[in-house]
């Protein structure tokens, strides 16, 4: 008899978009937003964090239901879940730094460890962290869990740079977008492992985002361009949708 697994490999296809020049823009840009829409709901709409963290998680895990449910690779289900889980990791840290008083260096080594760990039990289990091969509900569970703990983890490293260590938002956009650029090389002219390079830059985009965000979004005297969470989130999602929306149609097309 067939088990389940082998059935979902027959019946799924990998759920994650190919890794192209769109995605990352896309990524980067849904990094930004999770930083700018999180302080715009919390600050603008006077949510409060926890307000915010519930109304954001419930549409999280609605959209994470349509998104594991679906059997291929739905742009608009996909980036709308990464999205929300953007938003969703960056009020995490933001819960345990506002509400806990968690210092960010402890969060960005909690979430670092959390992150490792669901590493190693996706490789026990599945023998394998290719983005390539999220063809089964299990390998997607581990998925969205290693991509939640990326945007935390994100979070707390973007802010401890910036705002613990009294850097800034431009200086840490340059030391992570170097920090990315230095991965990119170690791939492509070192020949550095395909899948250990996606990962370590998957992280990286998010305090590379979160700072190029709050750049943006923070007035002068706070080191920013005065663009404010609002102008900065409507850009961006724009773009985004923009993006998505382009992605959908030429989905389509190859599928007829």
């Amino acid at each position: 008899m067939t088990n389940v697994a082998t059935q979902e490999k027959v019946n799924w296809a990998n759920k994650v978009p190919e890794i192209t020049l769109f995605f990352w823009l896309i990524k980067m840009m849904s990094t930004t937003v999770g930083e700018t829409a999180a302080d715009f709901l919390n600050v603008n709409l006077n949510f409060g964090l926890t307000n915010t963290s519930v109304v954001t998680g419930i549409l999280l895990v609605i959209s994470l239901f349509f998104q594991i449910r679906a059997r291929r690779y739905v742009p608009a289900l996909y980036w709308m879940s990464v999205l929300l889980i953007s938003v969703f990791g960056t009020l995490l840290t933001d819960n345990l730094t506002d509400n806990f008083n968690v210092p960010l260096a402890f969060s960005t080594v909690m979430f670092g460890a959390l992150l490792i760990v669901t590493f190693s039990i996706w490789y026990k289990n599945e023998k394998t962290l290719s983005i390539h091969e999220i063809d089964t509900v299990r390998r997607e569970l581990f998925y969205w869990a290693a991509i939640l703990f990326t945007f935390a983890l994100g979070t707390a490293a973007g802010d401890w740079v910036a705002e613990g260590m009294n850097l800034g938002y431009s200086t840490a956009a340059i030391a992570f977008g170097g920090l990315i650029v230095i991965t990119a090389c170690a791939h492509y002219l070192l020949r550095m492992n395909a899948v250990l390079c996606f990962w370590i830059a998957y992280v990286l985009t998010r305090p590379f985002g979160a700072s190029c965000g709050d750049l943006l979004a923070q007035t002068p005297d706070n080191g920013g361009l005065g663009l404010g969470t609002t102008g900065t989130s409507c850009l961006f999602l724009v773009a985004i949708i923009g993006l998505v929306g382009y992605l959908t149609f030429t989905e389509r097309k190859m599928a007829q």
